[in-house]
C-alpha cells in the first residue's frame, strides 16, 4: 500500500508543478507588454492541456470572480489546495 500511496503522492506532486508552471506563465503573458514569445505560447499550450481537464469541471461549479477589470479564478485555487491536501495523504498511507 506504501507503494501505491508513494505513486500517487509523487503523481500529484508532478501536478502541482505544472499548476506552478501554468501560473507563472499566466502571469508573465499578463504582465507581458511585447507580444508573447514563441516559448511562451508553447509553454502554456502545454500546461494548460495537462491541468485544463481537471479545472474546467470545477470551473463550470465555481466560476471566476469578476472584480474591477480582473477576475479571480477560483477553481484553480480549490484544485491547487485539493491536490496539496491529496498529496499528503497519499504520501501519509
Amino acid at each position: 500500500m506504501a507503494l501505491i500511496g508513494a505513486l500517487i503522492g509523487y503523481v500529484l506532486s508532478l501536478f502541482i508543478l505544472v499548476l506552478l508552471v501554468r501560473m507563472v506563465l499566466d502571469w508573465i503573458q499578463m504582465l507581458s507588454t511585447s507580444p508573447s514569445a514563441e516559448w511562451l505560447v508553447k509553454g502554456r499550450r502545454i500546461a494548460h492541456s495537462c491541468t485544463e481537464p481537471i479545472i474546467a469541471p470545477v470551473r463550470r461549479i465555481l466560476p471566476p470572480i469578476r472584480a474591477g477589470g480582473m477576475s479571480i479564478d477560483l477553481a484553480f485555487t480549490l484544485v491547487f489546495i485539493a491536490a496539496i491536501i491529496l498529496r499528503s495523504i497519499a504520501f501519509s498511507l
